[in-house]
């Protein structure tokens, strides 16, 4: 298991997606944190964790995320924008103290990308070609058209070509700390650049930028270049990347020179365009952890592959009750204890092993969080038995009951033409054993409960959100007006939001699993009696 932290997660959810596909392309198990300020970054939806931190500029940013990486044994912080990349890169001693590597290259490196006048300079040292770099329009020959933006901007944010000297003193008396440059027309390439921790490239991937908004790639075309590909590794031999870096160029129309103009040491926005054509840098970083040491790929990304992206809402805020036409359970801990479960097959465990009482021993290991049946099996010298026990264990036909006003409430929603589901993860055979056990096929239709496994494996349960789109589908209802109730905040908030269903917090006292505090904005109830008061309107 390797914890990940991305910081500025934002709209990076191309980003997060391809570490999941990663890890199970490798059969690596993750866990996802997203650290942000507001609680209201879309990305959120697609990590295991959110955590809050204060804003990136506060000084007490770098506490906030040691404390983070310390409580949580985060193995690798991902900055994912240009605002901390400074400030992290001279922690990187006080995050290595804690056993937490950050995926960011040397502070010097870094202010050379922060201040165009360093990156202009940085490129002619490894051999490059860079328009001419100016800081004052006094000093300005290079005639027109020309370029002017901030020395330490980002997504194109006041940047602007210029047609004469009066526009340029006018964009001029608009930004603080500028740069001028005569602008280059031509094709305009990006080039990511993946290394290893001792900067060796691993995959370097040329694509053009056919469509641009706000600095970020609207549509790209992933393009074979053995010119570009030779320029970067000079590049990389001088910078020593450590990670990821995204370079900007443009190929003049005229001469066919290649003049570059960025770098971002750190995932593009686009990189996961590359990663999809091939080069799988999140793949790399995986294999990094696990002590693999990645040499450089060759055309890793398929040349030709054209992606175009899209904008997609997450829904972040309460649900509007009165409008539900549509409510999802989650199964144990929300519509039963599952400590009654865990309880039952203790008890089965105990009358194959010839003795009652080692079923509260049992439940005293799971209680503290230990591996219950290996301890018990070890202190009675009965290890061999193990698989048997797990079998009966699993295989139960268990004892438990409904929380009180469960089955009341799903038969007055149901009744009031409210439909009612469940969406549960768990071994299928243990889950359609407890659905039996509990009545709730007495109560819902089978269409109408999912257990994730059955969708083709562990691969597919929370906060996976295939589950609740199939949901959706079947009954032909707006997501805004379904709604789901879970009590594990840690997964069962994220698939909804992602199709933009509602959430309802079950926070149950009694429930077995530690709970994220969670960041966005939900409906919390305690108990079912709760639970029944707040659909009152909708059952009457």
């Amino acid at each position: 298991m390797f914890k990940l932290l991305f910081t500025g997660v934002g709209r990076r959810i191309e980003l997060l997606q391809a570490f999941r596909e990663a890890s199970l392309n490798l059969n690596i198990d993750i866990r996802i944190y997203g650290a942000d300020m507001a609680g209201s970054a879309p990305a959120l939806c697609w990590c295991d964790e959110t955590r809050k931190v204060c804003a990136m500029r506060d000084p007490g940013y770098i506490d906030d995320l040691i404390t983070i990486c310390k409580n949580d044994n985060i193995d690798l912080l991902i900055p994912t924008i240009d605002t901390d990349l400074l400030v992290l890169s001279h922690s990187i001693d006080r995050f290595a103290g804690i056993g937490t590597r950050v995926l960011i290259s040397d502070p010097d490196m870094i202010s050379v990308c922060r201040d165009k006048n360093y990156t202009s300079d940085f490129f002619l040292k490894c051999g490059l070609k860079a328009p001419r770099t100016y800081n004052d329009t006094a000093d300005y020959d290079g005639g027109f058209p020309a370029f002017i933006k901030p020395k330490d901007g980002s997504s194109s944010i006041n940047a602007y070509r210029v047609d004469s000297d009066s526009e340029l003193s006018s964009y001029a008396g608009m930004i603080e700390d500028y740069i001028i440059q005569p602008f280059v027309s031509g094709t305009e390439y990006t080039v990511d650049i993946f290394c290893d921790f001792e900067g060796n490239p691993v995959y370097i991937t040329p694509r053009i930028r056919l469509a641009v908004r706000a600095g970020e790639v609207l549509k790209t075309e992933i393009v074979k270049d053995d010119i570009i590909v030779d320029e970067m590794k000079a590049l990389c031999s001088e910078f020593k990347p450590c990670g990821p870096i995204t370079v900007q160029l443009i190929r003049d129309s005229s001469s066919g020179d290649d003049y570059y103009i960025e770098i971002n040491p750190r995932f593009g926005g686009g990189a996961p365009l590359s990663m999809k054509a091939g080069a799988r840098s999140a793949e790399a970083i995986l294999r990094l952890l696990d002590g693999e040491r990645p040499g450089f790929v060759p055309d890793a990304a398929a040349p030709g592959h054209i992606y175009s992206r899209f904008d997609q809402s997450v829904y972040i805020h309460k649900p509007d009750i009165k409008r539900i036409r549509g409510a999802i359970f989650d199964l144990d801990d929300t519509l039963y204890p599952e400590s009654e479960y865990v309880m039952s097959g203790y008890r089965l465990i105990a009358d194959h092993l010839g003795y009652a009482g080692y079923a509260d021993i049992l439940m005293d290991h799971f209680r503290n969080k230990e591996p219950a049946v290996d301890r018990l099996l070890e202190d009675i010298g009965r290890i061999d038995e193990k698989e048997e026990c797990i079998r009966i264990y699993r295989e139960q036909m268990p004892s438990i009951s409904l929380y009180e006003g469960a089955s009341e409430l799903i038969r007055r929603l149901i009744e009031n033409n409210i439909r009612v589901g469940i969406i549960t993860d768990g071994r299928v055979l243990s889950q359609r054993n407890k659905i039996l056990a509990l009545g709730i096929n007495k109560l819902i239709a089978d269409d109408d409960i999912i257990i994730t496994d059955a969708l083709g494996g562990p691969q597919f349960r929370k906060p996976d959100d295939l589950s609740f789109r199939i949901m959706q589908r079947r009954w032909k209802l707006p997501a805004e007006e379904m709604i789901y109730i879970g009590d594990n905040l840690s997964k069962d908030h994220q698939g909804p939001r992602k199709v933009g269903m509602g959430f309802v917090h079950f926070n149950n006292p009694d429930g077995i699993y530690d709970h994220d505090h969670g960041m966005f904005d939900y409906i919390t109830v305690n108990s079912f009696s709760e639970l029944t008061g707040l659909f009152r309107d909708l059952t009457g």
